[in-house]
């Protein structure tokens, strides 16, 4: 999943980015699948119909999921470096939660 506070047609250019061939992007949420508070868009991650105990956020700011900032990991801010390699940097800890979700049965607060 790809979830942005952006609007649809700037998703839909992510998108064609991300995965050209439509193969590895499932659904993508934008701005319309935001709640706006006071002016300002955030994710709501119920919106994706799935456990929060098994859903990660990855985002450069938190002020993305202020309702849910337990399932959020800092990322820095992509600037359009092809060069960088920070999301590289987070598949063993991807991993590890993974794991831990299949064979623990993991509930989010570490306990089954």
């Amino acid at each position: 999943f790809i979830y942005t506070t952006a609007k649809q047609d700037y998703a839909k250019k992510l998108l064609d980015v991300l995965d050209p061939r439509k193969k590895l992007i499932r659904r993508c949420l934008s701005q319309s699948d935001c709640v706006c508070s006071r002016g300002c868009y955030w994710k709501d991650l119920t919106r994706l119909g799935r456990d929060l105990a098994k859903i990660v956020a990855l985002d450069h700011t938190i002020q993305g999921f202020p309702a849910q900032a337990a399932n959020w990991i800092p990322v820095p801010q992509w600037c359009g470096d092809p060069q960088d390699e920070e999301l590289l940097r987070l598949i063993p800890l991807l991993g590890q939660l993974g794991q831990a979700v299949r064979t623990r049965g993991w509930g989010g607060d570490g306990c089954p």
